[in-house]
Parts: C-alpha cells; sequence; structure tokens
C-alpha cells in the first residue's frame, strides 16, 4: 500500500514510525513532514491545511490510503474531500470532528447527554461575557471556543485576569476565528489523565493511559503550551477507574455523537480531570493527542495501519488490540522562548549519541534536515521518548537521552513523569 500521512510534526513522526513498521505498506509518504519524517518517508510540499492540494498529489500519485492527523485539516472537513474523490481516508469527517473545533458544541453535548463535566455559560458578545464575570468568583476559566493550537484556554486566578483573558479572546482576537465565541468554565480541581480512544462509530476501545504536561516550566509554573512532555502509564489510572470512565463518559460520548447524526470514527481523545466527585471531562480532541502519542505508540504491538482499516471499514470489534507492560516518557526539547517569540534555523547536536540508546527513540517536531544536518524550525523540536520495564526506569532513560542532545537555547522540564 502506498500511504500518505498529514502533518509535519512529532505526533506525525509518532504515527509514521509506527505504520513504518506494518509489512502491508510499501511507500510511505508525509506532508509536509519534517526533517526526522524524510527519514522515514518521502516528505511533499504541501501544507497540512491545503485540502485541494492533498486531494490532488493523492489522486496523481495514487495513494491506497490518507491519514489527517492534525486538527485543523479535520475540523475544515478534508477527510469529506478525499472521500468525494474516492480516496480512502483515516479521521473524522467534518461533522464530527467538530467535537474538537468548536468547545461550546462539545460543552451542549455533554451536558444534552449527562456526561460529566465542568459548569459552564458561552458568549458570542465580549459585553455579556464581562458582565457575567462580575457574578462569578475566581480561580474561573476562560476558553476561545475554536482551535487555538493548544493555548486557548485561560485559568484565570482573579476575576481581573479573566476579563483580560475576554478581551484578549474576543476583542483583540489573539487566537483568530477561534474566539468568536468564549467559554466561561467553573473552575475544577484534581490530576489530570489523556486517554486515547479507537472508535468505529459502534466500539470504543480506549488506548494504555498516559498524562501530559502542559506548563513550560517545572511545577507546572509558567504559561500553557503544546505539551512539554508525557507519560505512560498514568500512576492513577486504574481498572475500577477505566471501568468508570467506559460507561460514564467514553460509550456515552460516542452514543451522543450517533444520536446527533455525526458518527465518528477515528482517534477520540478524552481529556479527564480526576475530581473528587469522579472523572469529569475537560476536553475533546478528535484525533492523536501530542505529545501523547509519543508515549502510547511505542507501546502498541498490533500493527496500526490494521487497526485504521478495521475503524474504516467498521469492524474494530473484530480485532485484538494488544500492549506492551513497560512504561514510556518522553521529555520535549524547546525552543529558547518557547511558547512566545524564538529562533529558528539552529543546528542540532547529539542525535545520533542520544539514539544509540536502542531503549531511546526521538520524534522530531520541529526540525529541518540539509545536507544529513539537523536544524531547529519549530518551538517544540524534538520529543525524546524511552521505553523501559517500569517507569523510575524510562525517566531515568530519557533525561540520559536528552542530555546528550544541544542547541543553541534548547530547554525542557526537568520533572516529567515525576506527577
Amino acid at each position: 500500500m502506498k500511504v500518505l500521512v498529514v502533518g509535519g510534526g512529532g505526533r506525525e513522526h509518532a504515527i509514521i514510525w509506527k505504520l513504518s513498521q506494518s509489512p502491508k505498506i510499501s511507500e510511505l509518504f508525509c506532508a509536509p513532514g519534517n526533517g526526522g519524517i524524510s527519514k522515514l518517508a518521502s516528505c511533499v510540499p504541501i501544507k497540512a491545511s491545503d485540502i485541494g492540494g492533498i486531494v490532488n498529489f493523492s489522486r496523481e500519485n495514487k495513494m491506497d490510503l490518507v491519514v489527517v492527523a492534525p486538527d485543523d485539516p479535520l475540523v475544515a472537513g478534508m477527510v469529506d474531500a478525499l472521500e468525494a474523490a474516492g480516496i480512502r481516508a483515516f479521521g473524522p469527517v467534518r461533522a464530527a470532528a467538530i467535537i474538537e473545533g468548536s468547545k461550546s458544541f462539545s460543552k451542549d453535548l455533554m451536558k444534552k447527554y449527562n456526561i460529566p463535566t465542568a459548569g459552564y455559560a458561552v458568549f458570542e458578545s465580549s459585553a455579556e461575557a464581562l458582565k457575567y464575570l462580575d457574578t462569578c468568583s475566581a480561580p474561573i476559566v476562560v476558553k476561545a471556543d475554536g482551535l487555538a493550537l493548544g493555548k486557548g484556554v485561560i485559568i484565570a486566578r482573579s476575576i481581573e485576569e479573566a476579563k483580560a483573558a475576554v478581551n484578549n479572546i474576543m476583542n483583540d482576537r489573539v487566537f483568530g476565528e477561534a474566539g468568536n465565541k468564549v467559554v466561561i468554565e467553573e473552575f475544577i480541581e484534581g490530576p489530570e489523565v489523556s486517554i486515547l480512544a479507537f472508535t468505529d462509530g459502534k466500539t470504543v476501545v480506549p488506548m494504555v493511559s498516559s498524562q501530559d504536561h502542559k506548563r513550560a516550566y517545572d511545577h507546572d509554573m509558567g504559561p500553557n503550551t503544546g505539551g512539554m512532555g508525557t507519560f505512560s502509564p498514568s500512576k492513577l489510572y486504574d481498572s475500577k477507574l477505566a471501568d468508570q470512565c467506559m460507561k460514564e463518559i467514553f460509550i456515552p460520548t460516542v452514543e451522543a455523537m450517533n444520536r446527533e447524526g455525526r458518527k465518528f470514527k477515528g482517534i477520540l481523545y478524552f481529556g479527564l480531570m480526576l475530581t473528587r466527585e469522579g472523572p469529569k471531562v475537560l476536553e475533546y480532541n478528535a484525533r492523536f493527542g501530542d505529545p501523547e502519542t509519543q508515549v502510547v505508540l511505542p507501546r502498541l504491538k498490533t500493527d496500526l495501519l490494521d487497526i485504521f482499516n478495521a475503524i474504516m471499514e467498521e469492524k474494530l470489534a473484530d480485532i485484538k488490540i494488544e500492549w506492551s507492560d513497560n512504561a514510556a516518557v518522553c521529555v520535549i526539547a524547546a525552543s529558547g522562548g518557547y511558547p512566545g517569540k524564538y529562533a529558528a534555523g539552529l543546528e542540532i547536536n547529539g542525535l545520533e549519541e542520544a539514539e544509540a540508546d536502542e531503549t531511546i527513540t526521538i520524534f522530531h517536531a520541529g526540525t529541518n534536515c540539509e545536507d544529513g544536518r539537523f536544524y531547529t524550525a519549530g518551538g517544540r523540536v524534538l520529543g525524546v521518548t524511552a521505553v523501559e520495564g517500569n517507569m523510575e526506569k524510562a525517566i531515568s532513560k530519557a533525561y540520559a537521552g536528552i542530555g546528550k542532545i544541544s542547541f543553541e537555547g534548547m530547554h525542557y522540564r526537568k520533572d516529567i513523569g515525576r506527577k
């Protein structure tokens, strides 16, 4: 099979790395890809958001399957366009991807179908949102309704901070069209757990659990990022909790989407908070999480292509999905200044030395490769993943690996996996 993966980050590198292990795939392509991905797949200079470009390339080059990995093209309807052109595509259609594309939609869905989540209110007018905040107490959460690269959630410690967030989102348009609406949400507390799940709209198969670290600096300090590291499994997510989430959250969500005429086929991500009242949904994603994918897929023993095919054919119940009992830890190496402004084009050293350890895999997020040398090309540059027999060993190996890598301004958290 000839397979194209759409996207160019660490998530896509992890997907391609796993697909490259399938004996059924003869050629792998990635659009646009990155430096690390170029070692496993042919990179195509088409933007992940260019629906027409992806459709034309797939048709002209006779792709047998296109895997749409990022949120933007899914929400914009890339899978719909590929299927309309007669091209097999993996990922939810536009009507289903709205579960991530609109926070107000997902909150209304949970309210309608009694899926546990925090209390909330939705506003299309900044004046109304600001007026509502006068009736609230802090801390409180302000969210841009649309896609904002994982940065559209502000946990306000004061009402003044919450009002500033509303003005930034709705009036200053810091997240563009994503700020047409805001969701103001009750602040809830507890540890977070990420659960990715395979679903064909009928069957739900959760993957192994993981936990993300969103804040830029140690001890969960600093601004939110797209993710500074992750580990799997979660130390808190036991079989009893898994059964509860399956009955109260996972199956009800898929059934709710079906009742709304929005069958979801693909990867459904559940961002959960384990509160004193029980698990509650913080957010849904309509695709693999990043960097969670970089610790989950290294633990998958089943051929990923077989799972994708089973989902597309609505035969997920017929396939046995197996996982290793190992632990995995991923530490993100970021550019100096990230998640704010940062330099690019800086040479990366030490990659071969780090990967000399067979327990380590380096997933490239923002890199270019020129004449065999790698250079930075993004805020999150690399994900250094170690898979070991237990969590302590995996943490130790991941940090030993990232300690061999360097580029000017590089920074990373020193407490990944210590939650």
